[in-house]
């Protein structure tokens, strides 16, 4: 009877190490599928948080695109200095406008008129018209500049202005100011005036 109880407990011993054995092949089988479905979890993260980088990347480089670049601006502001040069130093139009207010003023003057109004009629007016064509140069020359100006007021917020698109806007507008000083200084005869006939 001793033999069969120790061969019984030799039985019921290795019935337990195989299913010691059988439990720990099963808990280790099952951990390394855990493990491949983490890892191939971490790959899709990963997959995915790159494809979202590459999304956003995209998304800022036509965000830049579509930002203005300034460059209206800054051909404005250069037309505003052009118009202001023009204005100071006169344009083929003033002279124009000058020879046709003088040759106006020769057709409808007789010839004995006074000196005073044949001076003032072929000179003055013409002297006159050459000042309005400068001013009209200086008033367009000065709102152009000052449109470019306030125009980073209207357009893309958070986007500054260059300085040097500044720096030729505010040249503009001074040379605008500066032209029609001067020409309503020689409308009004204050510079320049026609001389005195009597």
């Amino acid at each position: 009877m001793t033999t069969k109880t120790d061969a019984q407990r030799d039985a019921e011993i290795r019935e337990e190490d195989a299913l010691s054995q059988e439990t720990a092949d099963a808990t280790e089988a099952e951990a390394t599928e855990t493990g491949t479905i983490e890892a191939g979890t971490t790959d899709d993260d990963a997959a995915e948080a790159a494809a979202e980088a590459e999304l956003a990347r995209l998304a800022k480089e036509n965000a830049e695109a579509d930002r203005p670049t300034g460059v209206g601006q800054g051909a404005a502001a250069i037309v505003s200095v052009a118009l202001g040069v023009i204005a100071m130093s006169g344009s083929w139009f003033g002279t124009v406008a000058s020879a046709r207010e003088s040759l106006i003023g020769q057709l409808n003057t007789s010839q004995s008129a006074s000196v005073a109004t044949q001076v003032s009629e072929v000179y003055g007016d013409s002297w006159h018209a050459a000042a309005l064509v400068g001013g009209v140069f200086s008033l367009i020359a000065l709102l152009v500049g000052a449109f470019v100006l306030v125009r980073p007021a209207f357009g893309a917020p958070g986007r500054p202005q260059a300085i040097w698109v500044k720096s030729v806007a505010w040249a503009g507008v001074s040379l605008g100011i500066l032209g029609l000083l001067l020409a309503v200084a020689k409308y009004s005869d204050l510079l320049l005036g026609l001389p005195k006939t009597s």
